[in-house]
């Protein structure tokens, strides 16, 4: 039994064996690889965060493993794409409803490996599992389109065939619903799918694949591999079988595989790290713009790409907003996962912690002001802190910060603060509150971001086309675009067709 090191505040400690008892089902650490489950001679613990209490231990794959892995997806992949897009539509619909039908545990399982409370665990499995329902019908619509012909007796069409084996490597802050937006859409286009969870969040993954099976998913079609992140992402993009993948992580790692994906000219795409603005300007509703950028910065605990990094209000406005954030702050209770009165979780992983202490401390030292903060953490959790007067040469006015670190900077008018909004090489989403429809058509179209919520920090969804700007990405999830990264344009042209 793993020692349980407690941080300084009080915190409820689930009984594991319990936990254990009945997630049984899903804490199976094998890796589903051609068709069935794999051991590996070694493993890699999984820990709870919050407690650091070993839950389970998957299998450390290797570079054989990822050859047999690409041998069946690749024997897999002729059948699979073949098939009527209905048929294949029917198998995602079964993997959708045993993914609603488990939601309770499939959501405790997350929340004992990656830490997010509960309940926003459970709105992660329906996210997830609605992304299986959206592309189990998108596949039935990857239309082609007939061409009028630039030359005589000739008739022009296209059509969108699959582009092979895809590999998703996906991220442990959102360790289900990453994994059910790739793979879903890949396999409605025809393709076959190997999942590579991050090692901190296996067994949402592997728990996934063990409902596919059960779902009727054949042999190599969607297979679960564990392990070491770099070695087996190399190993399988190094294989010309593997002709695209899909990344969501840190733009760094980013372009480590997209050089890697270079080698062998295959499909990327890429939802890399974000560095979101959140505009409140003198016209918006202050209760109404305090509670989202509460909301928008706060949820997932802060872990999450699509957080706001960056609150600029409008001065006139500033302590009011500061004062309802700083009251709305105090309310959040740090816990684990597990207890229902949690709101903040811990960090999934000790260095997303001590980067959020680095830069509280950064910015204090600079002159920000240290506006409210419960009682300084310990471990890998981090109690929600509200920072004013930030500016953009402290670390937290230009690196993401994925936790619960809320920077305020004030500005004056709307040029300035839209130049200082883009001035970053990030683009993922940026939010704006205002009441002036004038303005939310300009800020709209001049804010340098792939994702512009107006009035609302509640955006996503299966079908939006999820996706970035700059260095936040290259290509786009969810929506018919999202099926399009999965596919080839075959053009067709029949000629001498005179009578």
């Amino acid at each position: 039994m793993t020692s349980i090191a407690r941080p300084a505040y009080p915190l409820t400690i689930p009984d594991y064996g319990a936990e254990r008892r009945r997630l049984a089902r899903f804490l199976d650490g094998r890796a589903f690889v051609a068709g069935g489950r794999t051991a590996a001679s070694d493993g890699i613990p999984v820990a709870d965060p919050a407690t650091n209490e070993v839950v389970g231990t998957v299998a450390r794959c290797d570079a054989t493993h990822a050859a047999r892995a690409v041998d069946s997806a690749d024997a897999a992949l002729r059948d699979w794409s073949r098939m009527l897009a209905g048929e294949r539509g029917a198998v995602l619909r079964r993997w959708a409803a045993l993914i609603r039908a488990n939601e309770d545990d499939l959501a405790r399982l997350m929340t004992l490996e990656q830490g997010k409370p509960l309940a926003e665990a459970v709105g992660e499995i329906r996210y997830g599992a609605s992304f299986v329902e959206w592309f189990a019908a998108e596949g039935e619509r990857a239309y082609g389109e007939t061409i009028p012909a630039h030359k005589p007796n000739a008739q022009i069409m296209t059509r969108q065939q699959p582009i092979g084996v895809v590999l998703a490597v996906t991220p442990w802050n959102f360790p289900s619903a990453m994994v059910t937006r790739k793979a879903a859409a890949a396999l409605a286009a025809g393709c076959t799918v190997i999942a590579k969870p991050a090692p901190e969040t296996p067994f949402s993954a592997l728990a996934l694949g063990a409902l596919a099976k059960e779902a009727g998913f054949p042999a190599g079609v969607f297979q679960v591999i564990t392990g070491d992140a770099a070695d087996l992402t190399q190993a399988l993009l190094s294989d010309n079988r593997v002709r695209a993948v899909s990344f969501t992580g840190s733009t760094r790692v980013g372009r480590i595989i997209l050089g890697q994906a270079a080698q062998g000219i295959k499909r990327a795409s890429m939802e890399l790290g974000g560095h979101a603005p959140f505009l409140i300007f003198e016209d918006a509703d202050p209760a109404q713009a305090a509670d989202a950028a509460m909301a928008a910065k706060f949820q997932t605990s802060g872990q999450d790409c699509l957080a706001a990094n960056r609150i600029y209000v409008a001065e006139s406005r500033h302590d009011d907003i500061v004062g309802r954030m700083a009251e709305a702050l105090a309310q959040l209770r740090v816990g684990h996962g597990l207890d229902p009165e949690t709101d903040i979780g811990p960090m999934t992983h000790g260095g997303i912690a001590a980067n959020c202490r680095r830069q509280v401390d950064d910015a204090v030292a600079r002159g920000a002001r240290l506006i409210a903060s419960q009682a300084r953490a310990d471990g890998n959790f981090v109690t929600p802190t509200l920072l004013a007067d930030v500016r953009e040469d402290m670390l937290i006015g230009r690196e993401e910060t994925f936790g619960p670190v809320a920077a305020v900077l004030s500005f004056r008018d709307e040029a300035e603060v839209v130049a200082r909004a883009n001035d970053t090489e990030m683009g993922l989403a940026a939010y704006l509150y205002t009441n002036d429809l004038r303005r939310t058509l300009r800020l709209s179209e001049a804010l340098q971001y792939g994702m512009v919520a107006v009035n609302t920090v509640s955006f996503t969804g299966a079908p939006i086309p999820f996706g970035g700007w700059k260095q936040s990405g290259l290509g786009r999830e969810g929506a018919r675009q999202g099926l399009l990264e999965f596919t080839e344009t075959k053009y067709v042209c029949f000629g001498d067709l005179a009578a």
